[in-house]
């Protein structure tokens, strides 16, 4: 199985400001990485810079053993499904045929999709629960809605890692624990990798098997969520505005933590 990692990865814009300074992760199979910060710390720049979408100015960006920069653009997709925040709706696509794109790593030219496309991609509306919205044109949903379906393109992908930006920030709340349900089970059934940008901290600590803290550009912190959820981590980073606590696990494992937002 194919795993991501960057190394000493740096990307400096126009104006000079580092988005990332010197910034390393790495993930595995079987892992499932958040990434949290303030905004403007880094993570999309991150995001687009494992993706290959950005060329670090620094450091290198490897899927498996090979550098992203020596991958073709359908061999990176055969090993990488990226979910991104947002992106231009095409006019009169349809989910069904959008989802439908995620193959693009497996279609031959001038032919058609396969059983096994098709059935991938039925897989993915149903896994994603927008099943129902298969007919429907992507401009006609809500910002909900849209993100479901970006999540079942990536799984009709089929890809052994998954690099998502902020996958449930316009979810309710059944749809935010439906995603990180559906990323556990794929990466502890499955076996795949995830990197996951997120401001819900308690997703992160209910859902990962790592955390990276973020913040101006840099890693502030990484470990465990137990390891990361502390007063003296999270509030150098985003000041003294929580409430900590913990709760208990089924089957009497050790507590998770929680945190809550809190102004008096």
């Amino acid at each position: 199985m194919v795993g991501l990692r960057g190394e000493d990865l740096v990307y400096a814009y126009g104006d000079g400001v580092r988005g990332v300074d010197g910034v390393s992760v790495a993930v595995g199979p079987g892992e499932l990485l958040c990434v949290l910060g303030p905004n403007a710390s880094g993570k999309t720049t991150l995001v687009r810079l494992l993706a290959g979408l950005l060329q670090p100015q620094g450091g290198r960006v490897w899927m498996g053993e090979d550098p992203v920069a020596s991958l073709s653009v359908r061999d990176r997709a055969r090993r990488v499904a990226v979910v991104p925040q947002s992106f231009p709706r095409p006019p009169a696509l349809r989910v069904r045929d959008f989802v439908m794109g995620g193959r693009y790593a497996y279609l031959r030219r001038m032919r058609m999709a396969t059983e096994d496309d098709v059935a991938a991609v039925r897989r993915g509306l149903v896994e994603a629960d927008v099943a129902e919205l298969g007919d429907r044109v992507l401009q006609e949903l809500s910002g909900g809605q849209l993100q479901r379906v970006l999540v079942a393109r990536a799984m009709a992908q089929q890809a052994p890692t998954l690099l998502i930006d902020e996958p449930t920030s316009s979810l309710d709340p059944e749809h935010q624990l439906g995603v990180f349900s559906l990323l556990r089970r794929l990466v502890e059934e499955e076996g795949r990798s995830a990197i996951v940008v997120t401001h819900d901290l308690n997703l992160a600590g209910q859902f990962a098997t790592s955390i990276a803290l973020m913040a101006d550009g840099k890693i502030a912190a990484a470990g465990t969520p137990r390891e990361i959820l502390l007063p003296e981590v999270l509030e150098p980073v985003y000041g003294s505005h929580f409430r900590f606590g913990t709760w208990p696990t089924a089957g009497g494992g050790a507590e998770r933590p929680f945190v809550v937002p809190w102004v008096e």
